[in-house]
Order: structure tokens, then C-alpha cells, then sequence
């Protein structure tokens, strides 16, 4: 007994100063992890960083401080790191190729922050798929289709597509197609559509609304209708443009052609 009591005392001799050593050196480390994430977090917020970004840098430079912490302190503890490194370099390297898609929806996020090709509340055409912005996360962006479908897209995938912003210049135009009979007047047809998109209490007058022969089809000669509309007003207006147009028209005599061939064979 006495034996183990000497080994335990000359134990606790050697390595009381080793111990206490680590441990102040884990309280101080993790303290000054604390400050130096709180600066971090103050430095973005004085640059406008989002807020988003901000929890996520502020979280990944933890992770990372306090793994070098750890290191710090178990090498302090007498205690060979070599192995210890080779061990975490290993794990790293696979944890890092089992989530590569993770990874490059974390940096697509990232980017997505900080360049800002959209907000949440804009109207955005991404992916084939139009629909406000609902939540850009650090990993997918949520869009909320005008059928109200919620649509999630991995950050990944839509930073590196096309992304059309309907919303960043605060006005959009509606383009829309009319077309009369050849033997219609060119300039009554303009001036009745004209007086459509004039009349339509949601349409902008700056920029004007433009109405011009587009095109000589096959069977009808086709008017490009140019509407102007704010982001929140578009399927009104487009909607609302369609129904009036046809119904100025008729109202003026004027004919919207379709296939009376086929009509006739349908009542045959």
C-alpha cells in the first residue's frame, strides 16, 4: 500500500504542474476564442455582412480555434500530437470527400450572401422555376412559386446557373402578342390597343407602354403589346392587358383571326 501511495504522490509531482498548466491554458484559450469571434462578428456587422454569414464564419473560425485548442492542450499534457494530427488529418480528408455535395452547397450559400444576386422577397427566375425568394439558408434557397409551391434549390446547384433577378430594377415589362386580320386598319388596331394599356390603372406611364407591329404571320398581322408594371402588379396587368384587348377589339370591329376552316369541319 505504501508502495502505491509513493507511486501515486510521485505521480501527481510530476504532472500537477503539467495538468494545471493545461487547464489554465484551456480556460484562457476558450475565453479568447469568445473575444476573438465577438470582434469578428462586430467587424462583419460594421461592413453589412448578412447576418446569416455572420453566425456561420462566426462558427466555423470556433470550430476551428478550438480544435487548435485541443491540440495546444493535450500536447502540454505530455502527450504525443503527431499521431493525434495524422488521425484528424485522416478523418478530415474523409468526412471532406463523403460530403462534397454538403460542401459545395455550403460554398454556393456563401457566395450567394455575399454577392447578393438576390434578397428574400424578390422575384427570381432560377433553375426553370420562377417564384419569390422565401429563405436563403446556408445550404438551399426556398422559393415560393406563384401556385404556391414551395421550391427548394441547393445553393450548389444555383450559384453556378443562371439566375434572373425580376425584382432588382423595380419595374417589369409585359410583352405580350395580339394579332388582326389582314384587313384590318394598322393605325385604329394601335390606337385601340393604345387605349387599353393607357385606361389600365396598373400600368406605369414611365416608362410608356408601346404598342408596334411586330410581325406579318401566316394568317394575322401581330402587334407587340409593351406594358409597364411594378414586380407586385405583373400577372394583374398581363392578365388583366389579355382580357381588355379583346375585348376593345371586338367592341371596335375589329377581328382577331382563327382557323375558320377548321371551325366549319367541326360543325360538319
Amino acid at each position: 500500500m505504501e508502495k502505491y501511495l509513493t507511486l501515486l504522490k510521485d505521480l501527481l509531482v510530476e504532472y500537477s504542474p503539467k495538468v494545471l498548466y493545461a487547464l489554465g491554458l484551456l480556460i484562457v484559450g476558450l475565453f479568447a476564442i469568445k473575444l476573438i469571434i465577438r470582434l469578428t462578428k462586430k467587424l462583419l456587422n460594421v461592413r453589412h455582412v448578412d447576418e446569416t454569414l455572420q453566425t456561420f464564419l462566426g462558427n466555423l473560425i470556433g470550430w476551428g480555434l478550438k480544435a487548435l485548442l485541443l491540440v495546444a492542450v493535450i500536447s502540454k499534457l505530455g502527450v504525443d500530437t503527431t499521431a493525434l494530427a495524422a488521425v484528424m488529418a485522416a478523418a478530415g480528408l474523409g468526412l471532406g470527400l463523403a460530403l462534397q455535395g454538403a460542401l459545395a452547397n455550403f460554398a454556393g450559400g456563401v457566395l450567394i450572401i455575399l454577392f447578393k444576386p438576390f434578397r428574400v422577397g424578390d422575384l427570381v427566375n432560377v433553375q426553370g422555376e420562377i417564384g419569390v425568394v422565401k429563405n436563403i439558408e446556408i445550404f438551399t434557397t426556398q422559393i415560393l412559386s406563384p401556385s404556391n409551391k414551395r421550391i427548394i434549390i441547393p445553393n450548389g446547384t444555383l450559384a453556378n446557373s443562371n439566375i434572373i433577378n425580376l425584382s432588382a430594377e423595380g419595374k417589369l415589362r409585359v410583352d405580350l402578342t395580339i394579332g388582326v386580320g389582314y384587313d384590318e386598319n394598322i393605325k385604329q388596331t394601335k390606337d385601340v390597343l393604345m387605349a387599353v394599356l393607357t385606361s389600365h390603372p396598373k400600368v406605369l406611364q414611365d416608362p410608356l407602354p408601346t404598342v408596334d407591329v411586330s410581325e406579318l404571320a401566316d394568317s394575322s398581322v401581330n402587334f407587340a403589346v409593351r406594358p409597364w408594371c411594378t414586380v407586385e402588379d405583373y400577372w394583374a396587368v398581363y392578365f388583366g392587358i389579355t382580357e381588355n384587348c379583346k375585348l376593345a377589339l371586338d367592341a371596335a370591329g375589329i377581328e382577331i383571326p382563327y382557323p375558320h376552316a377548321v371551325e366549319i369541319q367541326k360543325k360538319g
